[in-house]
């Protein structure tokens, strides 16, 4: 059965159990901003599992595009040295939302495996959490499972959670024997690490929500949460043992080996893997950079272009690749075929640009290793590849373990003690609250519609709660309802006045922290108390400016979309009442010609004085009216 009738088989049999069908999301997650990149069929539910969000169904079935290549679950260093890890793949999931819990859960997982699948029961395992009775006396007494294939395990590998803080739960695994040709142990023996049972399926119980101090809060109602690897799914199917051995990666492999046949499996299959996640991450919106998910992407495409030099590929090469992955999963996810071009010139650009680093790197590195007396690179060493030739030290460690050396990472840390570091950390995705006290209190916006507005005083604060501000002290002040808009999304907040019976607050800027709106600024008369009634105020000719701002950046990213290609993306912006900035995703500096066609559409766009329409509407709605969901 080939990998595509797998993933639509596992559609259909869950559609026909009552499961909505809800396309996969991209692989930046839009509702997380704790997550570099979307791991696990889940994500796009999380606000669902956390009772946040509602949707008009409470069962799903996803194939859902994935990366591990950062963060908690990371399988980046592991492709190459196994036969079923991959950093991109394809996790095929069903999903219960306060419906069926782990009775049927189980009970449709093993009816698909044996009858739709029609494995044979005698080759699957299963293993639960510890502690889960429950879970133990649904697979022996109503599944028939022999109790010599049930294994109890601990909360490391059978209790389940997205991230350090989230949704979490206990989970029951399915594990497929390839038989004892295939070195390895049952699930839980000594030897479990062998390639000889693999997980095909995991089904979580989700039932908590790990809080930042670890606490387990309950769900508002257990839901459930399973994760089927397409592509261990398919070996398996196939009858191969390895994932690279099904026909998904067949014409890859093949169009490396025809550039080169000199090399080990390992090589062909870390750049048979790594071409799928560059080539999707690019399709999703990221691009090569020096932190956060653009680093991640610098590396992947590193590290192919190393095992291409080992190969003995020299120029530029993993690009080309990407037209046959368009053709193998093109059908499934269109938009590869739509931005095939945008993403051969974005690896090419990103192959040229190494090259040089890769060759000078790779010798100097090549004739340390055949001068060593001993295992062991000295820090200084790996310094000199960093800080001299540009050699990441991520390539020199996996170098190294390829050849099983060991690193002095001290030494490199103390070379590096004394110097200014090249990169910035990995974006932290984070909030800080102004208050500890807001999370109690909210704020109606009524800022669409009124410019200004009778309220009260909900709450007070300098450092701490107080109950009033006296001329002259500056603080901040909550609102029961307000016109302030709150900054977001490079939008900066509103200014204006908070008047009371005896007193006026200015407000010079608003910012949101939670539900609460936050008017900072001072008492410039009077005082101001905590329950007092006020007639709150914007500044509405700094709003008037910040609003047509506001049309301008979305006019400029028209204008930058129509000059350098939809692959335009925004990536923050400054809106306030007298500038904008606009960043965006596009992998060269402009031309004087770019920018001067880019400002001339604007300015004539401006000219023509169109009346600009607001339409407030559902999410769907919106995406259907060719709206642009850059932020989730």
């Amino acid at each position: 059965m080939k990998t595509n009738e797998i993933r639509e088989l596992f559609i259909s049999y869950f559609e026909s159990k009552s499961h909505q069908r809800v396309e996969s999301s991209p692989l930046i997650p839009g509702n997380d901003p704790t997550l570099l990149f979307t791991n696990a069929g889940m994500v796009q539910f999380k606000d669902v599992f956390l009772g946040s969000e509602q949707r008009d169904y409470s069962r799903a079935v996803t194939a859902q595009r994935c990366l591990r290549a950062g963060g908690k679950h990371n399988d980046l260093d592991n492709v190459g040295y196994t036969t079923r890890h991959h950093t991109f793949f394809e996790m095929l999931g069903n999903f219960s939302f306060g419906d069926y819990f782990k009775e049927e859960a189980i009970i449709l997982a093993w009816n698909f495996i044996t009858k739709e699948l029609k494995l044979n029961p005698e080759d699957l395992w299963v293993t639960i959490f510890e502690e889960d009775d429950e879970a133990a006396t649904i697979w022996l007494d109503h599944i028939g499972l022999h109790k010599d294939r049930l294994v109890r395990m601990g909360e490391k590998s059978n209790f389940w959670s997205m991230g350090d803080t989230g949704p979490c739960g206990p989970c029951s695994e399915i594990f497929f024997d390839h038989g004892p040709d295939i070195e390895g142990g049952s699930p839980g023996s000594a030897d479990e690490d062998g390639d000889r049972f693999v997980e095909i399926w995991n089904l979580v119980f989700m039932q908590y929500e790990r809080q930042n101090d670890g606490e387990m809060k309950p769900l508002p109602s257990p839901s459930v949460d399973t994760g089927m690897g397409l592509e261990r799914v398919a070996a398996v199917m196939q009858g191969v043992h390895s994932n690279y051995d099904i026909d998904l990666f067949q014409n890859l492999l093949n169009a490396i080996k025809e550039m080169s046949n000199k090399g080990s499996d390992s090589h062909y299959q870390v750049i048979a893997d790594h071409i799928r996640s560059t080539a999707f991450l690019i399709m999703d919106g990221v691009t090569p950079g020096n932190e956060g998910r653009g680093y991640v992407l610098k590396r992947i495409i590193r590290r192919a272009l190393r095992h291409g030099y080992e190969l003995g590929i020299e120029s530029p090469f993993f690009y080309t690749l990407v037209d046959i992955l368009a053709t193998e999963m093109g059908s499934t996810y269109p938009e590869l075929n739509k931005k095939s071009d945008y993403i051969k010139r974005i690896i090419q650009m990103e192959e040229e640009r190494f090259a040089t680093t890769l060759s000078q790197g790779m010798r100097l590195l090549e004739n340390e290793i055949a001068a060593l007396s001993d295992n062991h690179l000295s820090g200084d060493f790996i310094f000199k590849l960093y800080d001299t030739y540009g050699f990441p030290v991520d390539m020199t460690s996996d170098i190294a373990r390829q050849h099983n050396l060991e690193m002095d990472l001290e030494g490199f840390d103390k070379a590096m003690e004394n110097q200014k570091s090249m990169a910035r950390k990995a974006s932290q995705f984070s909030h800080k609250d102004n208050t500890e006290l807001n999370h109690k209190l909210k704020s109606l916006f009524l800022g669409y519609e009124q410019i200004e507005a009778d309220s009260m005083i909900t709450g007070v604060f300098i450092d701490e709660s107080q109950d009033s501000l006296n001329a002259g002290q500056m603080g901040q002040v909550i609102l029961e309802q307000t016109p302030f808009y709150a900054e977001s999304g490079g939008q900066v907040g509103d200014t204006g006045t908070i008047t009371t019976k005896n007193g006026v607050f200015e407000v010079i800027d608003t910012q949101a922290s939670g539900e609460a709106f936050i008017h900072i600024g001072s008492v410039t008369k009077g005082s101001i108390h905590i329950n007092e009634k006020v007639k709150a105020s914007i500044n509405p000719v700094k709003r008037e400016s910040i609003t047509k701002n506001h049309t301008g950046t979305h006019m400029l990213h028209a204008a930058l979309m129509k000059v350098l290609g939809e692959h335009v993306e925004q990536r923050g912006s400054l809106v306030d009442d007298d500038k904008i900035r606009f960043d965006f995703s596009h992998h060269q500096a402009l031309s004087n010609d770019e920018i001067r066609d880019i400002e001339t559409l604007v300015n004539e766009k401006i000219e023509e004085n169109i009346d600009v329409e607001t339409s407030i509407m559902k999410h769907d709605e919106a995406m259907e009216s060719g709206a642009m969901a850059l932020f989730g």
